[in-house]
């Protein structure tokens, strides 16, 4: 058992080096074998029935969806972000999404029509959609089960990164009391990571990034989910060594490298692991940026 726990902690070593780089291939890799597979299905149906389409205009249907659609997984990914479907905020956001769903499919039907109008007239064709109403609504039905997918995906990945990486807690908060506001600032943190329990001191934590119900303590090149806010959690960091950059940002002033204000009046912070940070206007002061 604790041999296979050490090959997972060093499967995450050298997988979260590499994180944006899969993120990003898994969902290019999956839509794109949809778009080929379901070009081949549609292709086989025409054969089937005996219809007079040319092998380009399926292929061309497919992958103009699927283009459309992985460019709108990013504001998926963000809407969530935003109003995440966590235990506890499900009820209250699932609205949101449901409206979410049917923005992202009439912005989904738009871009695959304008692609499939541009390519038929290159080929000297015109494009029909047919009636708009009711193909939106049929549109729709595959729409928002491709939306919940999505975020089905993201839970699934976030719940195995979570296992792997371990889940850190305020060492002075009992597991089955709720986590006051205030409370005497932390020295360490208690993580739990397969099984195991071990600490984590404060004053290493290299900077906090809020990422919906959990803020993430980074140091050491990996990150601790802590299930906080990042407005609980800062007035519980050390003043005067921990400073709020950015809506999503606070960082150990100790780690930091070097900081670049920007033309716009925002600023950029290298921290000495080579991570950059942004730095908003509005907490440009706290670093004293000139």
């Amino acid at each position: 058992m604790t041999s296979a726990k050490n090959d997972y902690s060093q499967l995450l070593a050298r997988y979260l080096p590499y994180r944006r780089y899969f993120e990003t291939g898994f969902w290019v890799i999956n839509y794109l074998l949809s778009a080929v597979v379901n070009s081949a299905i549609s292709i086989l149906d025409i054969e089937r029935a005996q219809l007079h389409f040319e092998n380009w205009k399926p292929v061309v249907w497919e992958l103009s969806s699927v283009l459309v659609g992985l460019a709108l997984v990013p504001a998926i990914i963000g809407f969530e972000r935003r109003f995440p479907l966590y235990i506890g905020m499900f009820r209250k956001h699932l609205p949101m999404h449901v409206l979410g769903s049917m923005v992202y499919s009439v912005l989904h039907v738009a871009g695959m029509v304008w692609l499939r109008k541009l390519v038929y007239v290159s080929q000297g064709q015109s494009y029909d959609f047919g009636n708009w109403p009711v193909e939106l609504g049929y549109e729709y039905l595959k729409d928002w089960q491709t939306y919940a997918g999505v975020l089905l995906g993201l839970a699934l990945y976030r719940l195995l990164l979570l296992r792997l990486q371990g889940e850190a807690r305020i060492l002075d908060t009992p597991d089955d009391e709720p986590e006051p506001e205030l409370a005497q600032r932390p020295e360490r943190f208690l993580v739990k990571k397969l099984g195991k329990e071990f600490l984590i001191a404060a004053a290493e934590v290299e900077y906090l990034q809020a990422s919906g119900n959990y803020v993430n303590l980074h140091l050491h090149g990996r990150d601790y989910p802590l299930r906080s806010t990042m407005a609980s959690i800062e007035p519980r960091m050390e003043p005067g060594k921990f400073v709020r950059v950015h809506r999503s940002y606070m960082v150990n002033l100790d780690f930091i490298n070097e900081i670049e204000p920007l033309e716009t009046g925002d600023a950029r912070i290298l921290m000495k692991d080579g991570t950059r940070v942004p730095c908003s206007r509005r907490y440009r002061s706290a670093l004293k940026v000139t």
